[in-house]
């Protein structure tokens, strides 16, 4: 029987611990931040496992990786976050690495398309709104001196492009002949 108690009554009081020393309100914008990421990765999840591409799939569970250690980044105060920096210039260029080799696959109009035209790209499409979210936070705590590695923001634009054009190639593999686009 596993003894493991799945709570620890600390946050009880509205307050969540950092990496370092301190507590914040939950509704700070530190957590309000790594929760927005938390909720990407985990909408992520939820696209890697309907997706027909193995290979992008596999590229997800990578970033998904990446994210949990971003949001280490993100919980940590300034005393200790360089103990926690996995995101750099490199993953950033990863992730661009991957998002062009996807992209040239892809025939796309210039206006905009509405999401849904298979299951796995909807899903991405709603991963991508919660990165857009994360990164907005992101910008905030950075600006606001929080956090000092800008590749977190950088990596999470990146992030919002990949999953753009994921979502435009599951919805070719799903065998979608055309886009649905926002105008009629």
């Amino acid at each position: 029987m596993n003894d493991t108690k799945f709570y620890t009554t600390t946050g009880d009081d509205g307050t969540t611990g950092l990496l370092g020393e301190g507590r914040v309100k939950k509704y700070h914008p530190r957590p309000e931040a790594y929760g927005d990421v938390d909720e990407a990765q985990a909408a992520l999840g939820l696209a890697r496992s309907v997706m027909a591409d193995e290979d992008a799939a596999d590229i997800l569970l990578a970033v998904q990786r990446d994210l949990y250690q971003l949001m280490a980044e993100l919980a940590a105060t300034k005393e200790v976050a360089h103990r926690f920096r996995k995101i750099d210039a490199q993953r950033v260029t990863w992730l661009e690495k991957h998002t062009d080799a996807y992209g040239e696959r892809l025939n796309l109009p210039p206006e905009f398309i509405v999401s849904g035209d298979s299951h796995p790209g909807a899903l991405l499409d709603l991963a991508r709104t919660i990165v857009r979210r994360a990164e907005r936070r992101t910008v905030k705590l950075y600006d606001d001196g929080h956090i000092e590695n800008r590749e977190l923001i950088r990596y999470l634009n990146r992030l919002s492009s990949l999953c753009f054009v994921l979502a435009r190639h599951e919805d070719a593999l799903s065998g979608q002949s055309k886009v649905t686009l926002a105008k009629e």
